[in-house]
């Protein structure tokens, strides 16, 4: 039964129906509750972001805004790691953080897991999933759900770009060499074009040429606007 929402996420062509497969997985999956999130980065600081799910009245407006997503654990780390999170009481009790878990779980976001996908420029899709109950004491049906939910995850992503984010598509990505990205890496680092050329065995002279034709190939004025940039692109990390 969840081999067919593999596959059916795929095809989804509108975003309703983009939400309604993924409303019906994590149901199959035993989950009362999810949300999906397509995000794309435009430089420090700055993204655009899609979110659907299927939250009760009252919930999205308590919880979909900046402050609380900044405090909100979970996201943290789904923010920072590809590893999905399994969550709990304990996951917000630790932190100090018990009144946000008790104002969500009046929602019935009591017990869930959440996880991130960090695609290449700058792409990013988060799937979460929760429930009222707690989540399977045996271990190996814990897993088997985690993976489960990370398959599914890697279908919908591409649906969820193509979907949700249409606008925010990458065009053809500048086509820089190994050495000119690498010199772009130092110099994200700080390091200077003499410094460059020692680090990487090259005469000063060559990393600046790197450095330029990195410049000109991002349409950029600057070695610093071309660092950002490559960053933004997900060329460099």
């Amino acid at each position: 039964m969840l081999q067919g929402g593999y596959a059916s996420v795929l095809g989804a062509v509108s975003r309703d129906e983009f939400r309604g497969e993924v409303v019906r997985f994590a149901r199959q999956l035993g989950f009362d509750t999810v949300s999906a999130m397509a995000v794309v980065d435009h430089g420090v600081g700055r993204s655009d972001f899609v979110l659907i799910d299927n939250a009760p009245e009252g919930y999205s407006d308590a919880f979909h805004d900046v402050p609380s997503m900044r405090r909100d654990p979970v996201m943290q780390h789904c923010r920072r790691h590809s590893v999905p999170i399994v969550w709990n009481q304990d996951t917000y009790t630790s932190q100090g953080l018990g009144d946000l878990w008790e104002e969500q779980a009046r929602f019935g976001y009591c017990n869930g897991i959440a996880m991130a996908l960090h695609l290449p420029h700058g792409r990013h899709f988060a799937l979460g999933v929760e429930r009222d109950r707690p989540l399977p004491a045996d271990r190996g049906e814990l897993t088997r759900i985690v993976a489960d939910l990370q398959l599914f995850a890697v279908h919908a992503q591409d649906a969820a770009m193509r979907v949700l984010a249409p606008d925010l598509a990458m065009t053809d990505l500048p086509a820089l060499t190994p050495r000119e990205l690498e010199v772009l890496r130092w110099t994200m680092e700080g390091k200077t074009a003499w410094e460059v050329g020692a680090i990487l065995g090259i005469t000063e002279r060559t990393a600046v040429l790197h450095v330029n034709n990195a410049m000109h190939k991002l349409q950029c004025s600057s070695k610093h606007q071309a660092v950002l940039k490559a960053l933004r692109l997900g060329l460099i990390h």
